[in-house]
């Protein structure tokens, strides 16, 4: 069979499928505009997975054969700014240490076909993550059986599904071969070369958004005061993504959100905020005003909350009147997938639009 009739094959099948049905013209089309996006995103999935799995291969092999295992970090960062300079995102250190990882954890790549025909990429990064072999085999499991979206994955892994050995409560995502938000994932954005899927301006906008609905939902006698608030201090302007007053604690709460980890720099800007909301803006009644850090990458530091000790009020009794420290950190990281995920959504509907003009 020639490569033209090998590539048409697959797709003639999800032709003569959509004609078979019954229904209206409308229903027949539908059908096949569904089976044949799915087909895609199988394929681009389990190319990506397979590129990805070849590249750490190859850094493996690469580390070993120079007998330069004390040197690969050394090597790694000189591929990631060779690889980006030419390819751009999606090629960091970061991004190349999880896949020299994913070949060393599926060291067989009969597995990783095998899997990457069912799972995304993006499923991969999560199971990698799982330390025992018997427990990342049954989250595999798990995930091709009950096709589950790389959220309800996660969430199993983060219940620790395989030492309960249920999986109540896993979503599916429904009665497609590849889960829906697979094909929109970043990474396949990145592998395409295509612009910045989303702006960061734009992203920090929609959790900003998002996460201003939920603080007001889960904190105890919380009232909105400003989002972007305007501090000018000397010849310069500072804003502030969120400010709160919250009626128990009788004081000002002011919220910055941050994309990634937590670093130190945020703790200064904050001190900042607080003593300029502090001289200008709190009321001789009420207390002193706090901050909270919101980062939406997950580390012990994801949820930071300043100023423990002044007026000698501990962080428990902080935490009385604001949402559980639990339930912020695993609503801003999924705040931030799904505020990622709209806006990707978007990036790929205005270039098929400029496409189609």
């Amino acid at each position: 069979m020639s490569q033209e009739n090998s590539q048409r094959a697959p797709l003639q099948n999800v032709i003569e499928a959509a004609q078979n049905l019954d229904g209206t013209l409308f229903d027949r089309v539908s059908a096949l505009i569904d089976k044949t996006r799915t087909a895609v995103a199988a394929q681009v999935n389990l190319h990506l997975t397979l590129m990805n799995w070849h590249i750490g291969r190859m850094i493996d092999v690469e580390i070993l054969q120079e007998n330069r295992a004390g040197y690969d970090q050394e090597i790694v960062v000189s591929l990631a700014r060779q690889l980006t300079g030419r390819f751009g995102r999606g090629f960091t250190r970061d991004s190349l240490y999880r896949m020299l990882q994913f070949s060393q954890v599926y060291p067989d790549p009969e597995i990783v076909v095998s899997l990457g025909r069912q799972l995304s990429w993006t499923h991969f990064l999560a199971l990698i993550a799982v330390p025992n072999a018997q427990a990342r085999q049954f989250y595999a499991e798990q995930a091709v059986a009950s096709r589950l979206s790389v959220r309800a994955l996660r969430d199993l892994i983060g219940r620790q599904g395989f030492e309960r050995k249920e999986i109540a409560n896993a979503q599916t995502a429904g009665s497609a071969a590849v889960p829906a938000d697979s094909f929109l994932a970043p990474y396949f954005l990145d592998f395409l070369g295509l612009p910045d899927a989303y702006a960061e301006q734009d992203l920090e906008d929609a959790i900003v958004r998002d996460m201003q609905s939920f603080l007001l939902e889960a904190g105890d006698g919380w009232a909105f005061v400003a989002r972007q608030k305007r501090m000018p201090i000397g010849n310069d302007d500072f804003y502030l993504d969120l400010l709160f007053y919250s009626r128990p604690l009788k004081r000002l709460i002011a919220v910055e959100l941050k994309l990634g980890h937590f670093k130190a720099s945020y703790k200064g800007q904050m001190d900042l905020y607080l003593k300029w909301l502090n001289r200008y803006e709190r009321q001789s009644h009420e207390e002193a005003p706090i901050g909270l850090i919101l980062c939406t990458e997950a580390s012990r530091e994801q949820v930071e909350l300043l100023e423990l000790h002044k007026d000698g009020i501990m962080v428990a009794e902080y935490w009385t009147a604001l949402p559980p420290k639990k339930e912020l950190q695993e609503r801003i990281t999924q705040i931030y997938h799904q505020a990622q995920e709209r806006l990707a959504r978007k990036q790929i509907a205005s270039a098929q639009n400029e496409s189609a003009d």
